[in-house]
């Protein structure tokens, strides 16, 4: 295998990422390399990564053998494209590059591997939940001359507007696109690239969007990639329960707290103790609840109805709605301190309208769901071209519904049709 010559900026010297979902390792192995005077900033997955990169350079980058938002290959890919002059070191040290860029100091980054390795190894038997990882004995490294060492170091890696374009590449680009939504207009692979960019950390998400365009499949997205992915997501429409209920079911209640209270109940934020409490339609909860939330936004407790201690609870918020959140909270109608602790990091979904592109790829998508439920069926031309002059005030949502209402008119024919295709209200003649 060829090893091209290492070109890091001098800033990047003694400087790695370290990529893992696994955080005891990333402590293990950043400690290692802390006493071997490294720096390293830890990313939870691939995405993240890639976004230190664009911000400042590294000598090296170190990549688990597992990644919660992208495949091991994935990432490589978009690597090698962005970031040729770096280092990629993986956990097992297994050859994943074709054209293997070598910092002079990898035996270094290798031990630490290796210290973090061991120390799983030794913390097995308290701590079975951690998988246990096999490196090899690193592979002995050619040592370099002092000469070619300054010359490495002295060569500029990538100049900051190389960089810049990079990470606008990157996050247009159709790996960028997570499983969860179809189509790759920009305006979806922007809501991809920020979920990726969010998901590892505990940051409070708004989520805004119009009826239909998918704003829970977005929080489910952030839980699936998040550290958090493990426990619980808990979602509660807060539109869908009375007023006088949705108290209790937010916080929990003891028994006899209030009428038909037969016994205690735990509340949906404790039900999502160590993962993700998502709020949807957050904008119909009423101004006195507001302020109860509030409080458990800002320190993490919250009180039971009936009950006078107060509870701790580790529980991530992801909030919905679709209605303008903050002009609401200028109005008065929503709480201003409320909204800025919410959408702290704002995802917003798009209108199928704005995407409309993409209809093609999405009417292939819910006909192949339909098909696993049912016989399968295509859809004439004609049929087509009534869909995308169609304005969808339903959005995706409301797609999704067509396809599924003219699949079961088209009865046994193989293929929709013009006739099957209905939006809204019953007009079919018999």
């Amino acid at each position: 295998m060829a090893t091209s010559t290492y070109r890091p900026a001098q800033a990047a010297a003694r400087t790695a990422i370290l990529a893992s979902a696994d955080l005891s390792f990333r402590q293990r192995v950043r400690d290692a390399l802390t006493g071997l005077r490294w720096q390293v900033r830890e990313a939870g997955g691939g995405a993240e990564a890639l976004a230190h990169l664009e911000t400042s350079p590294a000598e090296t980058v170190i990549v688990d053998s597992w990644l919660p938002d992208l495949e091991i290959q994935e990432f490589v890919t978009e690597f090698e494209r962005l970031h040729p002059g770096v280092d990629l070191v993986t956990v097992d040290d297994t050859p994943v590059r074709t054209d293997t860029v070598r910092s002079p100091r990898r035996n270094e980054v290798l031990l630490a591997l290796r210290r973090g390795q061991d120390a799983d190894g030794a913390a097995a038997d308290s701590a079975p939940e951690i998988e246990r990882r096999t490196l090899p004995a690193p592979a002995m490294e050619v040592a370099l001359s002092e000469e070619e060492k300054i010359r490495a170091e002295i060569n500029s890696r990538l100049s900051a507007q190389a960089r810049g374009s990079a990470g606008a590449a990157y996050m247009l680009s159709k790996s960028c696109r997570l499983p969860e939504f179809v189509g790759e207009h920009p305006c979806m692979l922007k809501v991809s690239h920020r979920i990726r960019l969010v998901a590892p950390h505990r940051t409070p998400v708004l989520i805004e969007g119009p009826t239909g365009t998918g704003k829970e499949l977005v929080a489910r997205a952030l839980h699936r990639l998040s550290t958090r992915s493990a426990r619980p997501f808990v979602a509660l429409n807060c539109a869908a329960i009375p007023e006088t209920l949705l108290e209790a079911e937010l916080f929990g209640h003891t028994r006899g707290a209030f009428t038909g209270a037969v016994q205690g109940r735990v509340g949906r934020i404790e039900a999502a103790q160590g993962g993700t409490l998502f709020l949807d339609e957050i904008g119909e909860m009423p101004l006195a609840l507001q302020a109860k939330l509030l409080r458990f936004v800002e320190s993490g407790e919250l009180q039971r109805v009936g009950e006078n201690e107060p509870v701790k609870v580790d529980a991530r918020i992801v909030a919905a709605t679709h209605r303008p959140l903050g002009k609401l909270a200028a109005q008065g109608s929503f709480r201003a301190d409320l909204y800025y602790r919410l959408a702290v990091f704002l995802i917003r979904t798009p209108s199928l309208e704005s995407h409309q592109e993409d209809l093609p790829r999405l009417v292939d998508h819910f006909l192949a769901l339909q098909a696993e439920r049912g016989p399968a069926k295509s859809i004439s031309e004609e049929a087509m071209q009534v869909l995308v002059t169609h304005n969808w005030p339903g959005n995706v949502r409301e797609l999704e519904h067509v396809l599924e209402r003219a699949a079961i008119l088209a009865e046994e024919r193989p293929e929709i049709g013009v006739e099957e295709i209905e939006f809204g209200e019953y007009s079919r003649t018999f």
